[in-house]
Order: C-alpha cells, then structure tokens, then sequence
C-alpha cells in the first residue's frame, strides 16, 4: 500500500473560484457534423430512460442507509468500499476491484463551547478536520473579532496571547459555490494564523449558507509552510455565530471555553474502488467517471458525496443495459477514498495510472449534490473545442447551458488534469447545496426519488457520445 500524506487544501467547490465567463462564440460545425445519426439517436435513448427512472436514488439510498458515514481510513470506509464493490458487481460491471493505499488518520472526539461571561451558555461547534485538540480540561481566553481571515493575518505576531480569535465572514450564496472558494480560506487558515498571533485557539463562523443550528466542519491546515503547528479550532453554527457577535456588541469582553480533542493517528487504510464497461477497441482508451466514497462523519453524507456516486454509476449502468454492443472505449467508474482529507485517492489514482493516463480521452466527476445540471464547461484542446460543443448542443433539451472552455473537473481529477487529461463540468445548480454541506443535517431525508434523473439522464448521453466515437478532445 502507498502511503499518502494528507494534503490540506480545498473541497471540490473551492476550486470554484469566480465564474468565468463563456469565451467567444467559435465556428462550431454542429452537432451532426460530428457525432452520427446513430450515435445522436443512442444517446436521446438513453437520456429518454434515465428520464423515466434508473438507479441512482437507489444506489444512494443503499449506501446512506448501510453504510451511513464514512470518514476516510476508518473501518466505516472500509465497509464502503465492500458495500461499493458488492454492488457493482451485482450491476455487471467488470474488472470490479480495489486499489489500496494509507492515509493518516484523524477522529473526532469531545466537543463543547461555552460563554464563561458575561452571559454564560453554551455554543454549539465542531471541530475542523485535523486540529489539534485543546487539553482534556479545554482552554479559555477572551474572544477577539475579525471580519477576515485578511485582517487577522495583519495582527502583530505573539500580539494575541492568551486570546481566542473568532472570524466572523459570512458565506455568500452563488448557483456554482464560487461563494465557497472566497469562505473557505478562513477554515484553512484560522487556525495557523491565531497560532501566528499566539492565540490559545479560534473559532470561525461555519463555511455553508444554511441558518440552522448545524456547524460545517472540513479540513483545515495543520501547520504553516515552516511546520509550525496550527491552535485548536472549530467552526460555530451560523445561529451561535449570530449569538456571539452579539454578545461582543454588548461593550463587554466575552470569554469562551472550549473543549475539542480529536486524536491524529498512524496511516490507516483507504483505497479507490474500479469497475469497468470495457471497450471493444485495444489498446483501450479510457473515459472517466469519477465521485468520491468517503464522507465526514456528522451526517450520513448522501450529499456529499453518495448523491455524486447514485449519478455516475446510475449513468454508466443505463449504458450496460441498454446498449446493443459494447462502446469503443472502456468506461471506467472511479469510486475515489479520502477526497475529503486531502485527496488521497486522487493521488493515488494518478500514481497507479500514469502510464496510461494517455489513453484517458475525458474525465468527468459529480461532487455537487443533486441539484439540475445547468451548465456545460469544458477543457479541451483549442481545436477540439468543436467537438465538445457539439455534446453541448445535444445536452441543451435537457434545460443545459453552454459555458466555458476553463472546467476544472471536480477536486479528484486535479492531478491527472494537470498529467494532461482534458475534463469536463457538468454543473449543478448548487443554490442551497452548502446549507448541508459537511454538518449532521446531510442525510437521505434531504434527496427525493427522482431528483437525480437529469443528471443521470446529463451524463449518461455525454459518456455514450465519447465512448462510442473516435472523437479526440486532446
């Protein structure tokens, strides 16, 4: 097994970032011009099923209900990539089978707050994935505001001490999360700067748009770039944000007591699970679906990320069931582990697979809950831009947009995009996706059958198109 370090950056939708707007209009020969008749047809079959219903709810519901939360390197993982390879064995898909690596392990443990004064109450927090625990007893300072994490970094270093830093940014709410990739930096940075500022801990307002009482947590970083480590810190539900900066209005210093103590670990198992719809040509080339197994262990993530896996395996097994003979390229499902501690599978995917990520013609991932797809980014070669067009126009009955030639690809395909595989975003409306984002309210309660059938319906023909068709987007 490969060890993987633990790489503190974003969650998929930080890599948002901005909208960017669609370039120019380019002269497109049309749909027709380069998919066949036949190839068209196939692929309104297939979207006419997925419309009438198909197994993605299903999936979902099996895995939230049997495995429930799934924190990478733990055993709950574990069972989910045995609960992952049963079913799409018993799906039909071939070549089905894990691929091993560690990560270091990190888990959750007792975690309270409190105002001591002058209102003493509780608060309700969770602690942020891979801090440092405070002492069994906790630690208690007074609490000092900042509106950014920006203006916490300008404090004068040791000028804290004693303290407890509180960031209080809000997160603004964006169809395509370009509002996370701006609310995130707190929960990554909080906890190195306060230790900067000599603090004893920090507190943010949650990164998520929802306004019940239900904190986000999320990796945060552990150490600055010289290894200094970070100070204790979690994230305040947006309500008790609320109570907090108001009881810092009063005009009276306010202390907290905090209590988190979490336990970082030696390397534990992860692993990516495979399955295939191999292709009839050889050598093979490759399209790839990707969503992520593992999940934070508030809810029981059928958000985050069991709704992406009902997508991309719902939409794969339509073409298992449906088509008359096998694609020309090889369908390859990729269930990634550890996406939410660092990537780890993502890594460990493009290591296992470098001598032939070549061959990988286009790679999509679903990590966006279930909201409609609205729109269609890609990153082609500029000369293939054409083509992908083309599966734009053949999306747009289903209520899909064009976009730009600036995807990003989902957060486990960062690094074979940068090995140079060209990937695609189908992109959900994500309106009201971080109200549940990392909290205990991401539960199968929140997804309906049927809500998943557009998407399903999105991917199933854009999969089709490419493996079916000797178009290159290289």
């Amino acid at each position: 097994m490969r060890v993987l370090p633990l790489f503190f950056g974003l969650c998929w939708c930080a890599l948002a970032g901005a909208a960017t707007p669609p370039p120019a209009p380019t002269q497109a020969s049309g749909a027709g011009a380069v998919f066949a008749a036949e190839l068209q047809a196939t692929a309104n079959r297939l979207v006419g099923q997925a419309l009438q219903g198909n197994t993605a709810y299903a999936i979902v519901e099996s895995l939230a209900t049997e495995v429930g939360p799934r924190l990478a390197g733990t055993a709950a993982e574990a069972r989910a990539r045995e609960w992952a390879v049963a079913k799409l064995q018993a799906l039909g898909f071939s070549n089905v089978h894990i691929e091993p690596f560690e990560i270091p392990l990190w888990l959750r443990g007792v975690e309270t707050a409190e105002v001591l004064s002058p209102y003493p109450q509780p608060l309700v927090i969770t602690a942020l994935g891979a801090s440092p625990a405070t002492a069994p007893e906790g630690v208690a300072g007074e609490v000092v505001a900042f509106a950014s994490l920006a203006q916490l970094q300008r404090v004068p270093a040791g000028s804290l001490a004693g303290k407890i830093v509180f960031i209080d940014e809000m997160m603004t709410r964006t169809q395509d999360g370009s509002g996370y990739g701006v609310a995130v930096a707190k929960r990554l940075g909080a906890g190195v700067a306060a230790a900067r500022a000599g603090a004893s801990a920090a507190l943010i307002r949650s990164v998520g748009t929802g306004r019940d009482r239900f904190p986000h947590t999320g990796l945060m970083l552990a150490a600055d770039e010289n290894a200094a480590p970070a100070v204790p810190a979690a994230a305040l539900a947006a309500p008790d944000a609320d109570q907090l900066r108001r009881l810092l209005g009063r005009g009276q210093p306010v202390s907290v007591k905090l209590v988190i103590t979490p336990r970082s670990l030696p390397p534990a198992p992860s692993g990516n699970v495979i399955a295939e719809i191999p292709g009839s040509q050889a050598p093979a080339e490759i399209v790839l679906l990707g969503a992520h197994l593992d999940s934070w262990d508030l809810g029981t993530g059928a958000i985050d990320d069991g709704a992406g896996i009902g997508i991309v395996v719902g939409a794969a097994q339509l073409l298992l069931e449906h088509l008359p003979h096998k694609p020309r390229r090889t369908v390859r499902v990729v269930l990634f582990g550890a996406e939410e501690v660092g990537y780890g599978g993502a890594r460990a995917y493009a290591l296992e697979h470098a001598q032939e990520l070549p061959r990988h013609v286009i790679a999509a991932e679903s990590d966006f809950g279930t909201g409609d797809i609205w729109r269609f980014d890609t990153a082609v070669a500029p000369e293939r831009i054409a083509a992908a067009e083309a599966i734009g126009e053949l999306l747009r009955p289903l209520g899909i947009g064009p976009g730009s030639n600036s995807a990003r690809g989902g957060s486990d395909l960062g690094y074979i995009s940068k090995a140079g595989v060209p990937v695609v975003d189908l992109k959900q409306n994500g309106w009201d996706y971080f109200d549940l984002h990392h909290t205990a309210n991401d539960t199968l309660d929140k997804i309906a059958p049927g809500d998943l059938d557009q998407n399903v319906a999105a991917y199933a023909a854009f999969i089709y198109l490419v493996a079916d068709s000797e178009v290159s987007f290289r």
